[in-house]
């Protein structure tokens, strides 16, 4: 599932997507891992990162993201995949690498330091706009909605 998730909306997905990919808060994990015991399945999952500190955008600040995967490390249902950010709307595609370049550098650090419960196989940034750039930064899940389906109405 991908975009931002209600804690009160979890208990109609648990069981209806492979991965929800926008895990931005100790209380959505707490209800996720709930929901996911009461099922009796593990579930995968991206930590939403707000690399760009929009005020606009949902996610962790870069600094939050290995306490808050620590702080759940314990939630032995919760399965933590990688990370994703949505990187701001610019005109000009290359102004965003660096955004993209501070995410890889956090995703190899978790990588590196082995967090319970955390195995960083993905890495979700990029979508229409930017995301030939995202994919040379080390992307491996890209959103491109907009280039297939067309813009919003």
């Amino acid at each position: 599932m991908i975009g931002h998730l209600q804690t009160n909306k979890v208990k109609h997905i648990i069981d209806k997507v492979h991965m929800i990919h926008s895990l931005d808060r100790i209380s959505l994990a707490k209800e996720i891992q709930k929901r996911a015991e009461e099922k009796d399945i593990d579930i995968s999952v991206l930590v939403q990162v707000n690399i760009a500190e929009e005020d606009s955008k949902f996610g962790l600040k870069k600094e939050e993201v290995i306490p808050f995967i620590k702080s759940i490390g314990e939630l032995d249902r919760i399965k933590i995949k990688g990370l994703m950010t949505i990187a701001p709307y610019v005109e000009e595609p290359e102004e965003v690498r660096c955004v993209f370049r501070d995410l890889k550098i956090l995703f190899e650090c978790i990588k590196e330091i082995g967090l319970k419960n955390t195995d960083m196989k993905y890495l979700s940034m990029g979508m229409t706009n930017d995301f030939e750039i995202a994919l040379e930064e080390g992307a491996n899940i890209i959103r491109i909605g907009t280039g297939i389906f067309g813009k919003r109405e």
